[in-house]
């Protein structure tokens, strides 16, 4: 049997994986459903069977189409690889960079990086990824990820470090909490604080939890939230008290919405760069670096 199959064909199976419909695949990749369907049809004639199931307007992976998926993402990445070798010959940041941030660097820093980044380059884009250190972390060592940022330190050895600028964490609680009025918390106001803090595997609970236990001190966590954002209201309608970055926390202490309280605690940070240690960096890749240090 002659090869037939093409990367477009290749491309547009793992949109339908991935998104579960036609419709949705479509709109994705800017391309008609009759076009999807076609390419579907024409790689499952291939095959010699299906590689979906339909359930209604479902489309779902079967064993045959879980076999080649991993695979079929693969080969995409490195045609997407060669792609970007081939255009960088003229020496312009052309293409697409994959960055991955924890929660509080891709919700306060990287925006208005990522926009000076698109006006200077147009012929270049980064598509941000934000999620806890752990997630990014691993997308990073995959390949998923191009460049990641993250709060604290690194736990994967396979990947290369750098010192980007630091942080620091501080207490808040809402203005009519108890805490409020006093000056500094105490060892025992930090072991029975009703702490509102980040999931397991965020930067910021990492911190918040090495200082504690630097300083010997126990303590219950309350409540667990995913989002920056959500701790904060919690905090301030007076649920409890947390532990967020700073530039997290700028503008609500600003307008004295939530109050920060000063502990014994050492919660200063480093935010890190991290990067594939593969000996060689594209002209597009060290082009967002040269953005990142101009800060």
């Amino acid at each position: 049997m002659d090869m037939t199959i093409s990367l477009r064909q290749l491309e547009i199976f793992e949109k339908v994986a991935s998104c579960g419909h036609v419709t949705k695949a479509s709109e994705q990749l800017f391309i008609s459903q009759s076009a999807v369907s076609m390419a579907i049809a024409g790689l499952e004639k291939f095959a010699g069977a299906p590689l979906f199931e339909r359930q209604g307007r479902r489309l779902l992976l079967n064993d045959r189409g879980r076999l080649i998926v991993s695979q079929v993402k693969e080969v995409l990445r490195q045609a997407g690889t060669i792609e970007q070798l081939l255009i960088e010959s003229a020496g312009e940041p052309v293409g697409v960079l994959r960055v991955g941030a924890s929660t509080t660097v891709g919700n306060y820093l990287l925006p208005a990086i990522l926009g000076k980044f698109a006006r200077r380059y147009p012929r270049a884009k980064a598509l941000l990824q934000v999620g806890n250190t752990g997630q990014i972390e691993h997308e990073l060592e995959t390949g998923a990820l191009d460049l990641v940022i993250i709060e604290g330190p690194s736990h994967a050895s396979s990947l290369h470090a750098t010192l980007w600028r630091s942080d620091e964490l501080v207490v808040i609680t809402g203005k009519d909490y108890p805490w409020a009025m006093q000056k500094k918390a105490s060892k025992a106001m930090l072991e029975n604080g009703s702490w509102i803090m980040r999931e397991k595997g965020s930067g910021t609970r990492e911190v918040f939890e090495s200082a504690m236990k630097k300083k010997g001190i126990n303590y219950t966590i309350s409540m667990e939230l995913g989002h920056t954002e959500a701790i904060k209201k919690a905090v301030e309608v007076g649920l409890g008290v947390g532990c967020l970055s700073r530039m997290a926390v700028a503008r609500e202490l600003s307008h004295k919405w939530l109050k920060e309280v000063d502990t014994p605690l050492d919660l200063r940070r480093n935010l890190t760069i991290l990067t594939r240690d593969s000996g060689y960096r594209t002209v597009l890749l060290n082009t967002f670096l040269s953005i990142l240090d101009e800060g």
